[in-house]
């Protein structure tokens, strides 16, 4: 593993002074200490119960650049989180930056609802410009509203409305969004009981889990089993499921562990899909732009789906959300979907200036190389830290399982997910100067999201913070 130390951000970066490691102050070194300030305490007071983040990353920022974040106290922080993967870029990236103020100097327009704009033809020809040809060439694009939930209702309501059908097919496991109906989808029991619990119009399905395989076998075996289940749910006339208005998949889960889908699962599913007649959705809204080391994480199995929904990313920064999809799918009226802020022009410009530097620069091979490197030093982790179960992940989008060594063993030989552990990482990991979040099963998995412009040298700091947090607090 190469040396810790970091210069500091060039002169033109926001920051007043270097970073605390190159004046000797090296927080793996020196711990930062976690404390409240009125911020905080003001944000505690008076922000929701619902509030999540700062329960478990208490740190009040000021200022960011492209992986790091400054907070009020001066503090700096490499951020693995970058927005839930919003962030492609990291913090104030110059050519998002112009491409804002651009449209701000120029007196264009900021909200035109869905009414046209040259900032807007020139998003769209650009995103249909990174679709695979055998997408791009019979697609529509419908612009929703700010969040990546808001356009999974949209994709939702497309194909029930194409099909005639209700039923719609998902995974455990899955993440599509926090409002009403995209709850119905979520995996995840715990944000639904309060809500009563309701799947309503879903039905669930194993997602091919290979590390704690819901079939209790091996990976090849795991896939050979969900894709059975899933042609049997598909086709058998007793089996009691309704014929699908269509099946919605992640291709990489997030929220639901880091965990990667088989290429052979998804080449699976698109066949029982076409064969059946249920447009298949894949939400790319974290994977999307280069995340998973190609543009789509579709493209890695080489197939194509009915409906493809997006946001983080695509707006460079800012809130933005669309859903591309089929043209035969379009049977639905005008009016059929809607928001105010579907005509945000300062993402439009911001997304059109991100997306094509993610392409022009090479960041999606970029992202490809250096998750390879990660989970390398990761796997290395491994070797010397029984508290690791799993290492998974694709691209930039890594996670890491943590579980208790010395609890019972399934009959896979797995040991038990290890929540109070992560949780205990995560905060060693905050005080040595690294954001990341937790995700999965119980929460146990360190989840890992760095801009798509981390370099080598700041994929070893990672590590070696991981390193260091690991053996300090779990020994």
């Amino acid at each position: 593993m190469s040396a810790i130390g970091l210069s500091a951000p060039p002169s033109s970066a926001p920051f007043t002074a270097r970073f605390p490691w190159a004046q000797g102050r090296d927080p793996l070194l020196h711990p930062y200490e976690l404390r409240s300030n009125p911020l905080l305490e003001r944000q505690s007071a008076r922000e929701s119960n619902a509030r999540s983040y700062p329960r478990r990353l208490p740190i009040a920022l000021r200022r960011g650049h492209g992986i790091y974040v400054e907070d009020v106290e001066g503090r700096v922080f490499i951020d693995c989180l970058a927005g839930a993967g919003t962030l492609a870029l990291g913090h104030n990236h110059p050519v998002a930056i112009e491409a804002i103020q651009a449209v701000l100097r120029d007196g264009l327009p900021l909200h035109t609802l869905d009414l046209t704009t040259p900032v807007k033809d020139t998003f769209v020809e650009t995103l249909f410009g990174l679709l695979p040809p055998a997408l791009a060439g019979k697609a529509r694009v419908q612009f929703c509203g700010p969040t990546g939930a808001d356009a999974v209702e949209a994709a939702l309501k497309l194909t029930r409305i194409a099909t005639g059908r209700r039923m719609v097919l998902a995974f455990q496991g899955a993440y599509h969004g926090m409002t009403q109906t995209t709850l119905d989808l979520m995996g995840n029991l715990g944000a639904k009981s309060a809500l009563g619990g309701n799947n309503a119009g879903v039905q669930f399905l194993p997602y091919p889990y290979e590390y704690r395989s819901p079939f209790g076998a091996d990976p090849a075996t795991t896939v050979a089993h969900s894709l059975n289940l899933l042609e049997s749910v598909m086709t058998d006339p007793e089996g009691g499921v309704p014929a699908a208005a269509a099946l919605i998949a992640e291709i990489v889960q997030g929220e639901g562990g880091v965990i990667p889908a088989a290429d052979e699962w998804v080449r699976g599913v698109r066949a029982l899909t076409e064969r059946s007649g249920v447009p298949f959705i894949v939400d790319e809204v974290q994977t999307g732009f280069g995340r998973t080391g190609k543009m789509f994480a579709f493209e890695h199995a080489g197939v194509v789906p009915d409906v493809l929904v997006l946001s983080k990313a695509i707006g460079g920064g800012l809130p933005l959300s669309v859903v591309v999809y089929k043209n035969d799918l379009d049977l639905w009226q005008p009016g059929a979907h809607a928001g105010t802020f579907r005509g945000n022009q300062l993402a439009m410009a911001a997304g059109t200036a991100t997306l094509r530097h993610i392409e022009a620069e090479g960041l999606v091979e970029h992202a490809a190389a250096m998750g390879r490197r990660l989970r390398d030093q990761l796997r290395q982790l491994q070797l010397r830290h029984p508290v690791i179960g799993d290492v998974r992940g694709r691209g930039l989008m890594a996670g890491i399982e943590l579980i208790d060594p010395a609890g019972p063993s399934s009959h896979l030989g797995h040991r038990p997910a290890a929540r109070e552990a992560a949780a205990r990482v995560q905060q060693a990991c905050l005080r040595r100067g690294l954001i990341l979040e937790l995700g999965g099963r119980h929460s146990s998995v360190l989840r890992l999201l760095p801009p798509l412009i981390i370099t080598a040298n700041e994929i070893d700091r990672v590590a070696a913070i991981l390193d260091a947090s690991l053996s300090l607090e779990l020994g």
